[in-house]
């Protein structure tokens, strides 16, 4: 096959919604995969790259669809997000972490019911703290709005460090039925250890798989990882669920989005007093909208903390929002696929990205111990010898990775504001309203800017 037909293919291949999302997830893990071979990772440390990417996609690219929902779809600005996710995670370690031992250690336990429970059960929590958040906010617009929720994200996250929710009793019984634990609450400002069964764990034993994962995980250790491979592979099977979740989100929005109620949600986002003159209750559809993209959310939040070993309240900061916005500003708002694209994006080249470059550059050269500080970094610069600097820098990517999210937020709001795929063309009408063939030159159906291309 020559150079020009492999390009014609990619071409095609990338015209189609599907095919676009795995020409660029092709490209991430391409890039991730060779630049760890060339600068010498061990095939362990490829995989765990890898799998990190995975794992980082999946999440963003989950909350990015959920943020969707609410500013694509129906033009709600929610700024609170972490909160949504913080409750969702706080729920369901309660119901499924097991009850504190007798005379063990202070940390609290939970009610330790199966994790199905708890991941419902914090769902619906995150859904009604959205409808609490949202009869009276949603009266509100724009600005003030978005106050109202950014409010209360910082409400949760110091609720769940306050002392009062740190720990209480419960009753042996309620309304007949035997508790198991004595001890619960939120942790303080020590969070929670959620030493639960993993969600892999839980679906593998649910579907009858656990056995044959671990006849799998025995060959990877026997053939490829020989040292404890149970954690690698792990990572990179949670990582695949989260992708399996996101095209669930995805199935769901573009299910949404194509029903009648999606059309109204998407009237209300380019003018709610149109809409409410034809008769739409558009507090209702906003509602509604509201809470469902709260309750996913919630449960992105859910898959995001329950792979690690404990929660504090700090991983609920505001910045976790302000990555998922970022995330779906790349990929356009309005666009599902754009959410996807946005979150892999996202993940691929700001999040994980400097990480990445901080590993391979340390993996091929020995720098040894740089500068504590700016001023030394600047001041070896003066005598020509760049290394100290370069070290100083390295050391630093968590703060420039910031430096570089608000560099490229700026040139996206200057050069390409609706993304990469806002604002493409969708049918304006759920029938064919085109003309008859040949009565027209295009023959195309009816169409307005915005949204998914159907």
């Amino acid at each position: 096959m020559s150079a020009s037909d492999l390009t014609d293919r990619l071409g095609s291949l990338s015209d189609s919604d599907l095919g676009l999302v795995l020409v660029v997830f092709g490209a991430l893990y391409l890039a991730y995969a060779l630049a760890g071979v060339i600068f010498g990772f061990a095939f362990r440390g490829v995989v765990n790259s890898l799998a990190n990417l995975t794992f980082y996609v999946g999440v963003f690219a989950m909350l990015a669809l959920a943020l969707n929902l609410h500013w694509g779809y129906t033009g709600l600005f929610n700024i609170g997000i972490v909160g949504f996710m913080g409750i969702g995670v706080y729920v369901t370690a309660i119901v499924a972490k097991p009850p504190v031992a007798q005379g063990g250690a202070a940390q609290v336990g939970g009610f330790g019911l199966p994790l199905g429970v708890g991941v419902v059960a914090g769902v619906l929590a995150a859904a009604l703290f959205g409808l609490l958040v949202a009869l009276p906010a949603l009266r509100l617009r724009a600005d003030y709005l978005a106050i109202v929720t950014i409010a209360f994200s910082e409400i949760v996250r110091f609720s769940l460090m306050s002392r009062t929710l740190q720990s209480f009793e419960v009753p042996d019984t309620v309304l007949g039925v035997d508790l198991a634990a004595d001890t619960v609450g939120l942790g303080g400002g020590g969070g929670l250890i959620l030493n639960y069964t993993s969600p892999l764990e839980a679906l593998l034993r649910t579907l009858l798989l656990w056995d044959p994962y671990l006849g799998f995980v025995n060959f990877v250790g026997n053939n490829f990882i020989p040292s404890n491979p149970k954690p690698v592979v792990d990572s990179m099977a949670y990582g695949l669920l989260l992708l399996a979740v996101v095209g669930l989100f995805y199935w769901l929005l573009k299910w949404t989005g194509e029903s009648p109620f999606g059309r109204v949600l998407k009237a209300i986002r380019e003018d709610e007093d149109v809409a409410n003159a034809l008769g739409k209750d558009t507090n209702r559809f906003k509602l509604i909208s509201f809470v469902l993209g709260c309750a996913l959310m919630g449960l992105g939040g859910i898959l995001w903390y329950a792979g690690r070993g404990s929660i504090t309240p700090p991983s609920f900061r505001p910045n976790i929002t302000f990555y998922i916005w970022i995330a779906l500003i790349i990929g356009g708002a309005g666009s599902n696929t754009g959410s996807v694209l946005g979150g892999a994006l996202f993940a691929g080249a700001l999040y994980e990205g400097p990480r990445l470059v901080k590993n391979l550059v340390e993996a091929a050269f020995d720098l040894g111990e740089g500068p504590g500080t700016f001023g030394q970094a600047m001041a070896a610069m003066g005598s020509f010898d760049p290394v100290p600097f370069v070290i100083y820098t390295l050391n630093s990517i968590s703060q420039l990775r910031l430096v570089i999210m608000g560099l490229v937020l700026i040139w996206l709001m200057h050069n390409r504001p609706e993304g990469l795929l806002g604002h493409r063309k969708e049918t304006a009408a759920s029938i064919d309203l085109s003309r008859p063939a040949g009565s027209e030159p295009s023959g195309d159906a009816a169409a307005a800017d915005g949204g998914e291309q159907q």
